[in-house]
């Protein structure tokens, strides 16, 4: 055989490996929409993986859905502008940050009623639980501040945590002791001692600006930022150095990773788009620009289905038009 048509082979050999890889890859595609009713007026949405119940903030309210049968069980009452909601079924209550209120709601969660309110920062907006600590925290936007609170007594740790910028969203290492919270109108990300609740650093994020977006790849130790200015950013959450990016599109909003698959997602609501990509130790690979809805910016992932939701409305006068939108991955 010669040698040209050895090399022809091995060719048309490593075009059929990459056809088949490509082909295996996954895809995300629309499979339903979750009426709830009312206009514009949401934010964040949390998916509680374990107790299967999806958080969906409206307005002055949490709506709660059933996420295996797709359906509304209930509603969080009197959370005024409420931003988020985390949910910690170990302890069966969960947390609001209520903008409008200054506080966060304790809920029972088997119940959806209140049981207290814990007094925080100006205009609480992102919130999460560290595991580690058995602390609440919310990142506090006109206080550009962070609140840490028990959450089984709802103890206030620290009223103030000062971060030197507006803060939007925030995740927790509980392993390297640190929270990272992103700095929307300083184009950084300020890193929190958990212990000490002190302002340790903070890093730049170019070639990124503007973030709202914000997930950790807590294995490979990698921060998902989530730009205003159309870019996905990959840094490392031990050194604060950017090591890949990624164009994505306009609006974007929220950032989500799931450690099953090693996805990471950035929504965009301008474009109506969620960039999807494969995280690496030093690479983000784009799998999917995922076409959604105009106006669809916040997100979340349930880790044990993979699907991710999106809020979306019309309109603030169209009365039935506020929904979740659901999508799930299938193979090519």
């Amino acid at each position: 055989m010669s040698q040209a048509r050895i090399r022809s082979l091995v060719m048309l050999f490593g075009l059929a490996l990459l056809a088949q890889s490509a082909a295996a890859d996954p895809q995300y595609r629309a499979v339903k929409q979750i009426p709830i009713g009312g206009g514009s007026g949401w934010d964040y949405l949390s998916a509680d993986a374990t107790g299967r119940r999806l958080y969906v903030t409206h307005r002055t309210k949490v709506v709660v859905i059933d996420m295996d049968e797709s359906k509304i069980v209930g509603e969080v009452a009197d959370t005024p502008g409420v931003h988020g909601f985390v949910a910690v079924p170990d302890l069966k209550r969960g947390f609001s940050s209520n903008g409008q209120g200054n506080n966060s709601s304790v809920v029972d969660l088997e119940t959806l009623k209140t049981i207290m309110k814990v007094p925080t920062g100006n205009n609480p907006d992102a919130i999460l639980y560290e595991p580690k600590s058995g602390e609440v925290w919310t990142f506090n936007g006109r206080g550009q501040s962070a609140t840490a609170f028990e959450a089984k007594t709802g103890k206030v740790i620290e009223a103030a945590i000062a971060l030197e910028g507006k803060p939007e969203s925030g995740v927790a290492d509980p392993e390297a002791g640190q929270v990272y919270v992103n700095l929307e109108n300083k184009n950084e990300i300020a890193v929190v001692d958990i212990k000490t609740h002190k302002l340790v650093t903070k890093w730049p994020i170019a070639p990124g600006t503007a973030a709202t977006g914000l997930a950790i790849d807590l294995k490979q130790h990698r921060l998902i930022v989530g730009c205003s200015n159309s870019k996905m950013v990959m840094m490392d959450s031990t050194n604060g150095k950017v090591v890949s990016t990624l164009d994505c599109g306009q609006g974007v909003d929220a950032a989500a990773f799931d450690p099953g698959t090693g996805l990471a997602f950035v929504s965009a609501g301008g474009s109506g788009t969620v960039t999807i990509a494969k995280v690496e130790a030093d690479k983000l690979t784009l799998m999917q620009t995922l076409t959604t809805e105009r106006g669809a910016r916040t997100m979340t992932v349930d880790t044990k289905t993979h699907r991710i939701y999106l809020s979306n409305a019309k309109s603030r006068d169209d009365a039935a038009s506020f929904k979740v939108l659901v999508y799930e991955m299938v193979e090519k």
